[in-house]
């Protein structure tokens, strides 16, 4: 058995890094749908299937718990999946399986307030204005989702949240470009939200796992008062204490670590292997 963490592509090893780094006994099966990648630009019943199918690809190789390190399988298709689609697997596999998301983690971290917190509407004051500004750079699908714009309000009114999609970003990523290509877009994406919002935001989030990739650029495009949400580290976080609560997940206890693609297999790009430490190779899935 296994933890097992999805992504259409690289950008989940910015999550899966991080959980190995704090569960390092633990096996580990990472599954990318590069065939697929990137999602961010499909339609919602796409999202869904490609990340069902590769939640599927992940209980085949043993994972229990498959975490959806990408923002947009979990703000498009995570609530489906666990509503109406666990229940029959858990039967299927004969065993406890669930499907988990990294939005959650992240709006905690961003909130500094549990999940399960929500602010009295009724009690608000409607003169109040908002002292904080977050901004989130994300996909065109996150974005249009408008996840976080909706859970950050129903918990912190004095929050106010802008998104700025930026298309094409992840895929550049995926396809290994330079860090001079990466750093003109970043820069590009970052004066977008700036003049949206009038100033730079407080903190924003890489609401993207490829983004983390390159947090150095968005770090060195934002001034120096802008805090970074990172979602690995929210995410592993919250992992360790949902595995607390719920020890009937067999996760393993020898160390495994398997890499899966379903596009083409073999070493990943110059950028990756830089991110990761040391070559890394995916096998066919």
């Amino acid at each position: 058995m296994a933890i097992g963490v999805f992504d259409s592509g690289v950008g989940g090893l910015t999550v899966h890094r991080e959980l190995v780094a704090r569960f390092p006994e633990r096996d580990f099966v990472y599954f990318a749908d590069q065939a697929n990648a990137p999602i961010g630009g499909k339609t919602g019943e796409q999202i869904v299937d490609l990340t069902r199918k590769g939640c599927e690809t992940l209980f085949d190789a043993g994972a229990s718990v498959a975490v959806l390190a990408c923002n947009t399988a979990s703000a498009v298709a995570l609530r489906r999946l666990q509503q109406t689609w666990i229940p029959s697997q858990q039967a299927r596999y004969g065993r406890p399986v669930n499907v988990l998301g990294i939005i959650v983690p992240t709006i905690e971290a961003a909130t500094g307030l549990p999940w399960t917190y929500e602010s009295d509407m009724s009690a608000r004051d409607d003169k109040k204005q908002a002292i904080d500004i977050l901004g989130v750079f994300s996909t065109a699908a996150t974005a249009l989702s408008r996840v976080y714009e909706i859970e950050i309000d129903k918990r912190r009114e004095d929050l106010a949240v802008f998104s700025e999609p930026c298309p094409g970003l992840a895929g550049l990523i995926e396809l290994g470009a330079t860090a001079e290509e990466l750093k003109v877009v970043v820069d590009e994406h970052v004066d977008s939200l700036r003049r949206k919002i009038g100033r730079h935001p407080d903190t924003a989030i890489l609401g993207c796992t490829h983004y983390e990739i390159i947090a150095d650029l968005f770090a060195s495009a934002l001034p120096d008062r802008t805090r970074l949400i990172h979602q690995p580290s929210a995410v592993a976080d919250a992992l360790e204490r949902y595995f607390a609560r719920h020890p009937e997940y067999e996760l393993g206890s020898s160390g495994r670590r398997t890499f899966l693609t379903s596009g083409k297999a073999g070493a990943q790009s110059d950028m990756v292997s830089q991110f990761w430490g040391a070559p890394l190779t995916f096998d066919a899935a």
